[in-house]
């Protein structure tokens, strides 16, 4: 059997590679925005929501160049594609929206805002 870039068996290790490199990257990305917050003042609730929401984006773009990577420019699309028909399993969390520019900017102002308003109201 040829091996191919495209093959659904290849789409399978990538998504799992994927899933593995989550959980240590929002750690990683998190606990400076965590930091801050607790230097800063603010509460533990809100200071720990928004460095997951902090940490989201850069762990986004990081996976995005994985795939971009392992697929190459003009074939991540095709895997984007093999993720929206799994919807439930193996494409639950990397849905195509999540790696837009705008999308990932909008999450990182998000938690900016919630910084920015733990911060004033002294939550």
């Amino acid at each position: 059997m040829a091996y191919s870039e495209l093959s659904e068996r290849n789409f399978k290790r990538i998504a799992l590679i994927n899933w593995l490199l989550t959980v240590p990257m929002l750690l990683i990305f998190a606990w400076p925005y965590y930091l801050l917050g607790k230097w800063s003042g603010i509460s533990f609730p809100p200071a720990f929501i928004g460095s997951f929401i902090f940490a989201l984006p850069f762990m986004m773009t990081v996976l995005h160049g994985h795939i971009t990577m392992a697929l190459g420019a003009l074939h991540r699309d095709k895997y984007y594609e093999w993720l929206s028909g799994h919807p439930l399993s193996y494409g639950f969390f990397f849905h195509p929206i999540m790696f837009r520019t705008r999308f990932r900017l909008s999450i990182f102002l998000f938690s900016l805002l919630i910084f920015g308003i733990s911060l004033i109201s002294g939550l």
